[in-house]
């Protein structure tokens, strides 16, 4: 019995002795934003969940060699980059046509020179009204009293 005391009471001292590994909480949730940007064959939305576009919501600006310039976490334009993109194609504003599938770039039929602008995004979510003059105003500067 003396024995069977002894033990038990080196076990829990041995117990109460050693060090504690410590083990690191993962939570995670949301989007996976590490992971690979969405493959589609007209760009993809630059916010969560990052669907694919359709054609028509981004101009010939957001696409180099066939190649979309990205959008959201995955954009790789230019610092300063804005380009024309058309809201009509957004769902948060009311679009409610058809989504392309997942997929490889596809040049449209028309070239884009069907596209029409009416606002401009920088890929990162930054939105401005679409100065479609370049910058000029349509009067040509002239005050018009």
């Amino acid at each position: 019995m003396r024995g069977i005391k002894t033990l038990l009471v080196t076990a829990a001292a041995a117990f109460l002795l050693t060090p504690t590994l410590k083990a690191d909480a993962q939570i995670s949730f949301g989007v996976h934003i590490g992971g690979p940007a969405p493959v589609c064959p007209y760009g993809y939305f630059d916010y969560a969940p990052y669907n694919c576009s359709p054609y028509g919501y981004y101009g010939p600006q957001w696409f180099q060699g066939g190649v979309f310039l990205g959008a959201g976490p995955w954009f790789r334009g230019p610092r300063g980059f804005y380009a024309p993109i058309n809201r009509d194609f957004d769902p948060r504003f009311g679009y409610r046509g058809r989504f392309p599938e997942h997929g490889r770039y596809r040049d449209p039929d028309d070239h884009f020179r069907g596209f029409r602008g009416n606002y401009e995004r920088d890929g990162r979510g930054h939105e401005r009204n679409y100065r479609h003059d370049n910058g000029r105003r349509h009067d040509n500067g002239r005050r018009h009293d």
